[in-house]
């Protein structure tokens, strides 16, 4: 019976967390939830990083009534000191009885931490009510963290003969206006979004969210080691969003105008996909959305560099065009086999995203 309430004020908790998913980078996103005698005392969600924590948000909100209460929380409570004080100092002060907690910190470090000190405090703390929803809300960080590289999700949209575009490049639109709104969606929960120079030289694409409500834009990257970009791009010249060129150029009068329009500048010797994961966990980028070209998407999955693959497609039959290339296997036995997540029909389209773990 307790299982059962516990599972109940959980849920409400990871529900509030979902509320923040995209806008805490590079913190996770958590719910929290102050419960005394049956009763909610106490709401709260974590809003962005330097922000108070879903834990202090839930107790201040109760007030006294959060002595001798029970407190649901969709992460384990820090006992740091980051950008924020830790928690732990508020739950063993305001003297609640009990902390439910659904996953622990992947941090090696943080974890277990905060639940041997709420318990030395005496305070019963009980972990692991609906671990796998909690952990799965906050897979792009558990892999920041424990990976020290960006979560990277690979997009695109094909036709049923896995195309992504015609052999001059057009792809506009192979999904329909319901896949695109979802397709924001993601950008939404992404720290930052990425594409090859080339599809900024024939699409000239904004990357920002549109289709759908938001607080914030993500990080606009071009892969671009030749600077090929054009200066008049949309991506350089628009100001709701900030962004970054990768190149190999290490410097040339062009770089000096990229920075002058704000741009930031990365230069890197080798353009590996591991050196550009590098560079940007560096610049606490913890969820990477990679959109395209075919030969940019092709390079992360050569490279099986990704967690996620979100696929859209269309009922189109293309015959020749640009498709994706992965790794070379001589046996079926040497293929990735990835774990299926989602499997949607967006009108005449269909969703599918897969995991790697």
């Amino acid at each position: 019976m307790l299982r059962k309430i516990d599972e109940n004020f959980m849920r409400l908790a990871l529900q509030l967390a979902k509320k923040r998913k995209g806008y805490t980078h590079p913190n996770p996103t958590v719910g929290a939830v102050v419960v005394k005698n049956g009763k909610i005392v106490g709401l709260g969600y974590h809003e962005r990083a330097g922000k108070p924590h879903a834990e202090v948000i839930a107790i201040n909100q109760a007030g006294e009534k959060a002595k001798g209460a029970t407190l649901y929380v969709t992460l384990e409570p820090c006992s740091h000191y980051g950008r924020t004080p830790p928690c732990t100092n508020l739950i063993i002060e305001k003297k609640l009885k009990r902390v439910v907690v659904a996953t622990l910190d992947p941090n090696p470090q943080v974890a277990s931490k905060g639940i041997e000190r709420l318990k030395r405090a005496g305070i019963e703390v009980d972990v692991g009510v609906l671990e796998k929803g909690a952990r799965e809300l906050n897979e792009d960080f558990f892999v920041y963290i424990t990976q020290k590289r960006p979560y990277v999700t690979l997009k695109w949209a094909q036709t049923l003969d896995g195309k992504l575009a015609t052999l001059t490049g057009d792809s506009k639109w192979i999904s329909s206006l319901e896949s695109r709104k979802l397709a924001h969606i993601l950008r939404r929960e992404a720290t930052s979004v990425l594409v090859g120079v080339n599809t900024v030289i024939k699409d000239d694409p904004q990357l920002t969210v549109r289709h759908v409500p938001t607080e914030r834009q993500p990080i606009r990257i071009v892969l671009d080691p030749l600077l090929k970009i054009p200066l008049k791009s949309k991506i350089l010249n628009t100001e709701e969003a900030k962004t970054i060129v990768i190149t190999s150029i290490n410097a040339s009068e062009k770089v000096e105008i990229l920075k002058s329009k704000g741009v930031d500048v990365i230069q890197l010797q080798d353009l590996s996909v591991r050196n550009i994961l590098n560079a940007l966990y560096e610049r606490e980028i913890m969820h990477l959305l990679v959109e395209g070209g075919a030969k940019t998407l092709s390079s992360f999955l050569s490279e099986r560099a990704f967690d996620r693959i979100s696929v859209f497609i269309a009922p189109k039959i293309m015959g020749e065009g640009l498709g994706i290339e992965g790794k070379r296997v001589e046996k079926i036995e040497q293929t990735l086999k990835l774990i299926k997540k989602k499997n949607l029909s967006l009108g005449e389209d269909i969703y599918l995203e897969y995991g790697r773990w």
